[in-house]
């Protein structure tokens, strides 16, 4: 009986190695140190941007490897990391605040590998370096809309319950409610004490009962404000699709975000710092608008331009944030016009459905808010924010709305786009601003990183040595299979869009290249077993790999199983150790169980033979 091998055995082996070789091969290529343009919001990035860019380069003298235009950005390939942070700081000194420059490492992969969508696998913090964000959340806004948040809340409730009040204003740190009498602000205050226990209610001259917070709820304001940035924060990294993001909290006010093998740095540096949020008003139809532009704005109004810089009048009385924004996609309507369509909370749903049950017919306004640090800071040394209005819809109440319905009037869509994603990744509580950007080293040290990769390659020179030693002339097989093992392992990697390699994650393959080597010592002890039995060589061979097959197969299961256990409940390095384990696990046994008997039976399987070098 000679082990001759199928030929489709031989084309899957052939393909399967091929492939991941493929898409392996971009790795063994360089990055350049590059700087990244993008539009802000207000701003287009077109091919006639090139001229300048390169303008402003020269007049500097900063070399530049080349500069590329594609999918609406310019990238600038730099010889070094000097030379990126020279060119960032004139470009973005010369482009204005309208445009994002951010510090990218773009990777060298020729144009032919890139059309045939392979890219260099990710690395993580530890291996490559990152984007490093520190952020700076601005406390006072916080508690700012909390309290704008009550004086709304004491609005709706005193009117449900028949309280008649003159007015109410939030000033100071503390809302004002005016009542036309003793009697009612004694009602008022009972009903008010009972339904907000995290308020302190005191009794001012002149019919006023003034709410303000206490300390503890002033601190659950604050602890509040930066954890749901947190966990927005991480929202908007997952919708940019980082690996093992690191995001957490640094002091009392700050937030650390790391983001690791990120390429569209621009990009993240622009959905990050966004602190976009939307509010639903009512346009002011009793007032002319041209008394308020001549400086006579009604009480309980406000002028907002909207996106043609023409002042619109709207109630102050906000009827829906953005906080109960649940989800918005876009998409266009029936004509081709962008739009996005927005999903609410049951509250918001209800305030919604409040709001306009009675205003049906009346022009509803979208306002988008923005906050930008103005570059000043506070006595205490905070940052100081600027908060930016602009009407981007007006549309008329055509009926009762609940919580779907749609935004209108948006220019183009990349504005709806952008939009959507910054309101389905969720509404700052507070504003934010980057007060430090950095890329950042390897976090375990170069030194460290070397060692660990001399280890690495003296341990795999010794696994191969022994092999070769040890089995003899499939020793030779083994070394060739583990090898093919390793391309593999990249190659799938590299395949994956979300996979990031970190330093657990090469332990990992470590482990997995040991127990790829057992897989063929199983199957190798086994072959030598069945020649000292007596068998011949061909069925020495055919027994030793079936009778190896179910002990491997077990073994790596199990194996696999626990991986997978470790991938669902770890986070961060775990994950990476788990998901290199769980690909090392599959390409292990292909290597050891397929590819190797495909090689032994070409070499030994098609003729017959006395002895075997093994």
């Amino acid at each position: 009986m000679l082990n001759k091998n199928s030929v489709w055995k031989v084309l899957l082996a052939v393909l399967i190695v091929a492939m991941c070789a493929l898409y392996a091969l971009p790795n063994l290529y360089g990055e350049d140190n590059a700087v990244q343009i993008s539009a802000g919001r207000n701003a287009t990035v077109t091919e006639s941007m090139l001229s300048q860019v390169r303008e402003t380069l020269d007049s500097n003298e900063i070399d530049t490897k080349r500069i590329e235009f594609e999918d609406g950005q310019i990238l600038v390939r730099l010889k070094d990391s000097e030379a990126q942070l020279k060119a960032r700081e004139n470009l973005e000194r010369a482009l204005g605040d309208d445009y994002v420059v951010a510090m990218n490492l773009a990777a060298d992969t020729p144009q032919w590998l890139e059309d045939l969508g392979a890219s260099p696998m990710k690395l993580g913090l530890d291996l490559r370096g990152g984007v490093h964000f520190l952020m700076e959340v601005d406390m006072s806004e916080a508690i700012a809309k909390s309290l704008e948040d009550a004086e709304s809340d004491f609005r709706t409730a005193l009117r449900e319950e028949n309280l008649r009040y003159r007015a109410v204003n939030v000033r100071d740190g503390h809302v004002d409610i005016k009542f036309r009498d003793e009697e009612t602000l004694e009602s008022a205050q009972f009903f008010l004490r009972n339904r907000n226990r995290d308020l302190l209610f005191t009794e001012q001259d002149n019919l006023v009962l003034r709410a303000a917070f206490s300390e503890d709820k002033l601190k659950e304001i604050r602890d509040y404000a930066v954890k749901q940035n947190i966990t927005i924060l991480r929202n908007r990294v997952n919708q940019l699709g980082v690996a093992e993001p690191l995001i957490q909290k640094q002091g009392a006010d700050r937030i650390v975000v790391q983001l690791p093998g990120v390429q569209d740095t621009a990009r993240a540096k622009e959905i990050l710092n966004a602190t976009a949020t939307l509010e639903f008003r009512l346009l002011d139809r009793e007032h002319d608008v041209r008394d308020a532009i001549n400086g006579r704005v009604p009480p309980g109004t406000q002028l907002i331009n909207d996106k043609n810089g023409q002042p619109q009048l709207l109630e102050k009385q906000v009827m829906l944030t953005g906080n109960h924004i649940i989800d918005a996609n876009n998409s266009v309507d029936e004509y081709g016009i962008p739009q996005v369509n927005i999903s609410l909370d049951s509250e918001g749903g209800n305030k919604m459905s409040r709001g306009t049950r009675g205003n049906i017919g009346n022009p509803m306004a979208t306002v988008f808010i923005e906050y930008k640090a103005t570059g000043e800071k506070t006595e205490e040394g905070k940052l100081k924010f600027e908060k930016h209005e602009e009407v981007i819809s007006v549309a008329t109440i055509q009926a009762q709305l609940g919580s779907s319905f749609r935004i209108t009037g948006l220019d183009s869509p990349k504005e709806a786009r952008d939009l959507a994603l910054l309101l389905r990744a969720g509404a700052l509580i507070a504003p934010i601003q980057i007060v430090e950007e950095r890329t950042v080293g390897p976090s375990l040290g170069a030194e460290n990183i070397e060692l660990g990769m001399q280890a690495i390659i003296y341990g795999l020179i010794a696994v191969l040595a022994f092999m070769l030693i040890y089995y003899k002339a499939f020793g030779i097989v083994a070394n060739i299979a583990l090898a093919s093992n390793l391309v593999m392992i990249v190659g799938i990697m590299s395949m994956i869009p979300g996979a990031t390699l970190t330093l657990p994650g090469m332990a990992g393959i470590v482990l997995t290249v040991g127990m790829a080597v057992d897989a063929n010592v199983l199957i190798f002890e086994r072959i030598r077993e069945e020649l000292r039995d007596g068998r011949s060589p061909q069925q020495a061979i055919h027994q030793g790999y079936d009778s190896a097959f179910s002990t491997i197969m077990d073994a790596n299961i199990t194996t696999f199983i626990a991986a997978l256990i470790l991938f669902a409940v770890g986070t961060g390095p775990i994950k990476g150790f788990s998901i290199t384990l769980m690909i090392g696990i599959a390409t292990s046994m292909f290597t050891a169980i397929l590819l190797t008997r495909v090689i032994v039976n070409a070499v030994w399987g098609g003729r017959r033979v006395k002895k075997l070098a093994i």
